[in-house]
């Protein structure tokens, strides 16, 4: 496969490290469209078309909240290059996508760059209940399914107690219409944007050194509530650039 990597970083990410915190983002800013888009679609549509169990997940009762994200999405779309005609979408790349509501999180996955994670309130936590995840960072969708919060950022050494209650009230507080984002940094010796890995301690990922890795891999993640589900989503936007 051919490499697929943006020229550069956004300016307001090319700082040495990912923010540790979180910054207020436009209201239509949780879904862009960049240089890498038709060759990253055309990825996302070889992994739902082969792997779809891999890169697909919805509990049923999310269903509701997955199709206001849809909506919320396609309300976007025409800013940033799409035509809508009825329920066709013209992408950027002449690619022409029919609108299936009873499957958003697909529907989704065929039109933005973006992977979307579904996050409902169960109790004091938030669940994740649905996401289309086809370029992950070094993690299964199929180990996070259903778990909160706290569960999804098991294997992470610095996600102690103090952290998971911050994260959590960002959650609880991202008001709807002033999305929150964020970026990270990660070096990688390959540019594959599909980089499952097992939460187990025997599958975790050695870290290569920062000045000999190739490649920079860096997520902007933005935070945004649904304003009739009361549903949040966590977009991902993954950039690879050589370092």
């Amino acid at each position: 496969m051919s490499l697929i990597l943006q020229k550069a970083l956004p300016p307001e990410m090319d700082g040495e490290a990912g923010l540790p915190g979180m910054a207020p983002a436009a209201a239509n800013d949780w879904l862009r469209v960049d240089e890498a888009y038709g060759a990253q679609m055309q990825r996302r549509l070889e992994l739902l078309q082969k792997q779809r169990a891999d890169v697909l997940w919805m509990d049923p009762s999310a269903q509701d909240a997955a199709c206001e994200v849809l909506e919320q999405a396609l309300d976007l779309l025409p800013d940033m290059g799409f035509a809508r005609a009825a329920d066709r979408v013209t992408c950027p790349d002449g690619r022409v996508v029919t609108l299936d509501r009873s499957a958003p999180l697909l529907t989704l996955g065929y039109l933005v760059q973006q992977d979307i994670c579904l996050l409902q309130k169960h109790g004091t936590e938030h669940v994740l209940t649905g996401a289309v995840l086809c370029f992950p960072a070094s993690w299964r969708l199929a180990e996070k399914a259903g778990k909160p919060l706290i569960g999804i950022h098991e294997p992470v050494d610095e996600y102690e107690d103090v952290l998971a209650k911050r994260v959590q009230r960002l959650f609880d507080g991202v008001k709807a219409g002033r999305p929150m984002w964020r970026f990270n940094k990660l070096w990688y010796e390959d540019a594959e944007l599909f980089q499952p890995r097992s939460a187990a301690m025997s599958a975790r990922r050695i870290i290569p050194d920062a000045a000999a890795a190739p490649f920079i891999r860096s997520e902007r993640q933005c935070v945004v509530r649904m304003p009739r589900t009361d549903a949040v989503v966590f977009s991902i936007h993954t950039f690879v650039v050589r370092s």
